[in-house]
């Protein structure tokens, strides 16, 4: 399938004020030609696990496998892909899929994307056929966390997320929501959230039911070798944080210490979760998460329990020790 030169500009804009930032590059994209056929074997497992729930000013908008389905509370559908390649053929199909049928439904897709790896686990979306037939101006894109640094500092998730993604695809700039890199940690945070509840009020995101919290149509998370998940970290206290969409971080024990993240009530309230995750030294979280053993003191990617779907994406080495 031939396919057209695609140009794509963010110029940075904040929907509360007329300030102008400084655009970022043209970038030119040639889309290319992929056909993988991915086959299956069944599994079930159960993560064991309910996560926490709860009750501004603005942001920038700028093949093998094995799969198993649950539909109890607590077990989510597990992929295990021989290669990470397999496993971007499938993550493709199932965000494509999802972006079809809520844009027409609603007009809309919001999408919360991670830093990490993720981004490259991606990159068949910009390929055929989806770079062509996805309507990419339904797309509104967040972040579930990000580090309180430049967007053009190379630890900053929206720098990752424009360098392998957003800037390969007509997303529009005006739909593309990140943080005020500008302020501190707090501030960002306060701003984000406000950000958000503008966006509620607007009918941009939708809202849980049964939560009262944001909900997305789909968060795109990884996951740390310590089992953390956006910045939510082993032991720290915001793991339990109830109240708040976007709280700050100011001592992360991986570096940069300044972020800024969504809480649980808010990542658990998302209409469909993707839990990617790729390479032997994660291994040890996904089998906490999705083995039998109970722990009295979860790690954050055991927290993870959306009131929606809930889809594991494994390489095998992931699942090693299932």
């Amino acid at each position: 399938m031939a396919s057209s030169p695609l140009h794509f500009s963010t110029p940075l804009r904040s929907p509360f004020s007329s300030l102008s930032l400084r655009s970022l590059p043209r970038i030119r994209f040639q889309a290319s030609v992929f056909s993988q056929p991915v086959t299956h074997k069944t599994l079930t497992f159960s993560t064991g696990f309910r996560g926490v729930s709860g009750s501004g000013r603005f942001c920038w908008r700028t093949k093998a496998s094995m799969s198993g389905t649950a539909t109890e509370k607590g077990k989510g559908k597990v992929e295990v892909f021989d290669t990470e390649d397999d496993l971007s053929v499938s993550l493709a199909k199932y965000t494509a899929d999802l972006a079809d049928k809520f844009s027409k439904e609603k007009g809309t897709f919001t999408v919360v994307l991670s830093g990490g790896s993720l981004i490259k686990s991606l990159r068949k979306l910009l390929e055929p056929p989806y770079i062509d037939s996805v309507d990419w101006s339904t797309w509104q894109v967040f972040w579930v966390d990000e580090r309180v640094v430049p967007k053009d500092h190379d630890d900053s998730n929206y720098k990752l997320a424009f360098d392998g993604f957003l800037s390969k695809v007509p997303i529009l700039p005006g739909n593309v929501y990140s943080i005020n890199d500008a302020l501190p940690a707090e501030g960002a945070a306060d701003e984000y959230e406000t950000c958000l509840k503008h966006l509620v009020k607007s009918g941009v995101i939708s809202v849980s039911a049964a939560t009262g919290f944001p909900k997305f149509d789909i968060m795109l998370l990884g996951m740390g070798p310590d089992g953390h998940v956006a910045s939510l970290f082993p032991g720290h206290p915001l793991v339990k944080e109830n109240e708040k969409w976007v709280t700050f971080i100011k001592d992360s024990p991986k570096p940069p210490p300044e972020r800024i993240t969504f809480t649980f009530p808010v990542i658990n309230s998302s209409a469909h979760i993707a839990l990617v995750v790729c390479g032997a030294g994660k291994a040890g979280p996904v089998h906490a998460a999705l083995g039998n053993s109970q722990n009295s003191n979860p790690l954050p990617v055991q927290m993870v329990s959306p009131e929606g779907e809930l889809v594991w994406f494994l390489d095998k080495d992931a699942a090693s020790k299932l």
